[in-house]
């Protein structure tokens, strides 16, 4: 059984593998493009008002699909913590990846404002410093969560690695009592929570991710019970979301709390991420299609990236016919017509967000790759890459 499990993704042992694992790269991008759908759905106006007294086929739709895609932020981070647990901090990865989110918040966010493109917000002096200083003024709320973790690794990454099992499991557990389980229990709105757009809930999934790395998760071992926790869990979100709609319908009561249940640092898309991770740590993926997987994942953070914006967030749905499914659900779309039209309507779109990011980032690479090379030529960059390989070399 540890043969297996090591083979398929969820090891106990904390050493690294020296090839990309494919299974957990398809993971990757199977959760960006939830992602992208999450935007869609979301920012195209294709979620009908749960205080509406007829949500219509086309809306219950939507709302299921929504349900299901949750899980997509925690499963991404889940999947990065799971790496960087054995990995050592770099500050050339650090560099790197703020290169990477400031050349897009520049670029794309001027580009979508001189185009007039830009839709939904104003082009002022708050939005140029949001271009230039992406991280800290939050441009991408997931990039300035991960950057700030990633600073907390050489702390973090440490502790991991000398905690014993019941150690990390305590920690883990005390954790979410504070930051997930009370907010899920009891519909109120506590003043500290910020339904995981932050670091610290991020740093709770890190620390999940750790404990499975380093010594396993034996309820995930046996077949189909990954799958069964994510649908399970899924499934429950989208009841509990119709659940909270009808006490507010009979009382008026709960408005704020409505979608509770699709909180990121909600107990339910938790397991449904750990579930789901859980499924794809066991599948075998090899020949081409791995090939074109371990190919395609490390650019997925461009989809990202791009589709998110300033300059694009609120402009691309319209493009990609948002609101023509937006009137047909607003019309209280029934049938499975008004059902299909919003599925594969969404799917498009999600697959044409999906190349155009991951093309986009191809090119960006292409671009840092080649003006890499050159600086490399000039002797104080030179020097200054010296410099930091030795920071690199601090943290071994």
């Amino acid at each position: 059984m540890k043969k297996q499990i090591e083979r398929n993704g969820i090891q106990n042992k904390a050493a690294a593998p020296k090839e990309r694992m494919a299974n957990l790269e398809l993971l990757r991008c199977v959760a960006m493009m939830m992602v992208a759908a999450l935007h869609f759905l979301g920012k195209g106006n294709l979620l009908p008002d749960l205080t509406g007294s007829n949500l219509g086929s086309a809306g219950l739709a939507a709302w299921l699909l929504e349900s299901f895609c949750i899980v997509a932020v925690d499963v991404y981070m889940f999947i990065s913590g799971y790496f960087l647990t054995t990995s050592s901090f770099k500050l050339s990865r650090l560099l790197q990846l703020w290169l990477q989110i400031w050349s897009y918040s520049v670029v794309f966010g001027l580009l979508g404002a001189f185009t007039g493109v830009l839709r939904e917000t104003a082009f002022d002096t708050h939005y140029l410093l949001t271009l230039l200083f992406p991280v800290t003024m939050e441009h991408y709320w997931f990039m300035t969560a991960y950057v700030f973790l990633y600073l907390l690794l050489p702390l973090v990454g440490l502790a991991v690695k000398k905690m014993t099992k019941q150690q990390l499991q305590l920690t883990i557990v005390l954790l979410l009592v504070f930051f997930c389980i009370g907010k899920s229990v009891l519909p109120v709105i506590f003043e500290k929570d910020a339904q995981g757009y932050d670091c610290l809930w991020y740093l709770c999934v890190f620390l999940t991710a750790a404990c499975v790395r380093r010594f396993g998760a034996p309820f995930l071992e046996k077949k189909g019970r990954g799958l069964l926790l994510y649908a399970g869990s899924c499934l429950l979100i989208f009841a509990g979301t119709l659940l909270l709609r009808l006490v507010y319908l009979s009382t008026g009561r709960l408005e704020a709390r409505l979608g509770m249940c699709m909180e990121y640092n909600h107990i339910l898309p938790y397991l449904a991420a750990i579930g789901l991770f859980g499924a794809f740590a066991r599948l075998r993926i090899q020949g081409k299609f791995a090939a074109i997987v371990n190919r395609v994942a490390p650019y997925t953070l461009g989809v990202y990236l791009l589709h998110e914006n300033l300059g694009l967030r609120y402009s691309w749905q319209k493009w990609l016919g948002a609101e023509r499914l937006a009137a047909v659900a607003a019309g209280g779309g029934n049938g499975f017509g008004a059902v299909g039209s919003l599925l594969l309507g969404t799917a498009a779109a999600v697959a044409v967000v999906f190349v155009c990011g991951i093309l986009a980032d191809m090119v960006r690479k292409w671009i840092f790759d080649r003006g890499h090379g050159i600086m490399l030529k000039v002797g104080p960059y030179r020097k200054l890459m010296e410099k930091i390989e030795k920071a690199d070399a601090m943290f071994r």
